[in-house]
């Protein structure tokens, strides 16, 4: 997002309009508060995990309006307006959660403080980064969780739109995942990528004259000879078995890896573990891939899969819900402002939060309270209590670190926030969120 026309214009019209009337009647300074939250998570699930806050304070230094942006713009904008939009730059404060933090129904994810006029511009951009990012990191947090500490490659750069495949791959990484595919997720942020061949190598290699057997062969030796014996061969071309046979006779017993990427997986990954042990391999691991979602990943645990590359369901809506943050006025002027609408009420007022825990570490409740006011020890309850809420920027400016440290400790933080989850709150089966969250007004 290094294209300052675009990243301004990354927002829906509505925004601008509203905008417009505010700079004319003068209510546009008014001090503000909106926050980000999401009032119930996706059907069925126990908990969220935070992601996109990296790639907000990324977009939020390039939110700019040009002239040519401006120019657009101009079509339905008064100069006054149009003005405003070519100095703007935001100056307001951000506190939120951490990136890699898990959240639940009410949860104040993000707080954003300035003039009317500032605020409301950010939201189109704010809700398109946290619903995609967050829903792509809880649905891969699930499916961390149901591989049991086995690796797991994400594949979906195909499935998706080429940008949002960048950010799936980060928010991916940070809920757990091993690696991605995706070269530009690994330039961009560091992700480890990680891939070998399709389907289509080992069918180019095909003659008319020769069997299938031997043209995969000759793939595999040709595949071998570029990237060497530690490589992973794709082996249901064809035939299994055959496949299987032709990867060990083409990289030898030291062959890094096999994958296979249909079938019955389960059924197959037996097969394939006691045919390489046969011929040898028995460190050659074995890969699995082909419309995984966190219940067939569940499914493969109790057979000899070494890791999984999981695509489609990751980075689409069947898989990947959307996390249904919402951008609500919260406070005026130091007044609390609420929503009142049937099924989508919001909670007045600028909010931090907390969350309790046993002494064990395991979380009993999540605690959202006036800001800056946090309830005192002994309100009913002696559990340790961990604030959440942490400066993000100050007067436009940001007070977090946004390095390579950023995204290592955000992969920390999920991994220490599932640890500490009640055991019931790591099913996959739907159920209620895995703890309440319990608003205190001081």
């Amino acid at each position: 997002m290094n294209d300052p026309v675009l990243a301004g214009l990354l927002t829906d019209k509505y925004e601008l309009t509203m905008l417009a009337a505010a700079l004319r009647d003068g209510t546009a300074d008014r001090r503000t508060t909106f926050e980000l939250f999401a009032r119930r998570l996706p059907e069925g699930r126990r908990y969220g995990v935070v992601a996109g806050t990296g790639r907000l304070l990324e977009a939020l230094p390039q939110f700019r309006f040009d002239d040519d942006a401006c120019g657009l713009l101009a079509q339905f904008l008064d100069p006054d307006t149009l003005g405003y939009l070519r100095d703007f730059r935001f100056g307001g404060d951000i506190d939120g959660y951490a990136e890699g933090e898990l959240y639940f129904p009410g949860s104040p994810v993000l707080s954003v403080s300035g003039s009317f006029a500032e605020c409301v511009v950010l939201e189109t951009l704010l809700l398109s980064i946290f619903n995609h990012d967050t829903a792509i990191a809880s649905a891969a947090a699930r499916m961390v969780s149901a591989a049991g500490g086995r690796p797991l490659i994400e594949m979906g750069s195909r499935r998706t739109h080429e940008r949002a495949a960048v950010a799936a791959a980060r928010a991916a990484y940070i809920a757990g995942f091993a690696a991605s595919s995706n070269l530009q997720a690994q330039r961009q942020y560091g992700v480890p990528a990680r891939g070998t061949a399709a389907h289509s190598f080992s069918m180019l290699y095909a003659r008319e004259d020769e069997p299938n057997e031997l043209t995969e062969l000759a793939a595999f030796r040709a595949q071998v000879d570029a990237l060497g014996v530690d490589t992973t061969l794709l082996v249901d071309t064809y035939d299994v078995t055959t496949g299987v046979a032709n990867a060990v006779a083409a990289a030898g017993a030291t062959l890094g890896a096999v994958r296979i990427d249909s079938g019955e997986l389960g059924v197959l990954a037996r097969q394939v573990r006691e045919q390489l042990n046969q011929l040898g391999a028995t460190q050659t691991r074995i890969v699995v891939s082909g419309d995984l979602d966190e219940f067939s990943i569940a499914g493969l645990r109790a057979e000899p899969v070494d890791s999984y590359g999981v695509g489609t369901s990751l980075v689409t809506g069947s898989g990947a819900p959307t996390a249904n943050m919402v951008y609500k006025l919260v406070e005026v002027e130091g007044m609390a402002v609420q929503k009142r609408s049937s099924h989508k009420e919001s909670r007045g007022g600028h909010k931090d939060a907390g969350r309790r825990s046993r002494l064990t570490g395991t979380i009993t409740e999540e605690v959202v309270y006036p800001a800056g006011r946090p309830p005192a020890t002994g309100l009913g309850s002696d559990e340790p209590f961990r604030a959440l809420t942490t400066p993000l920027v100050r007067g436009g400016q940001i007070v977090t670190d946004t390095g390579a440290g950023a995204l290592a400790a955000a992969r920390v933080l999920v991994a220490s926030g599932l640890r500490s989850l009640p055991w019931e709150g790591l099913k996959l089966a739907p159920g209620e969120p895995a703890i309440p969250t319990v608003q205190i007004r001081v």
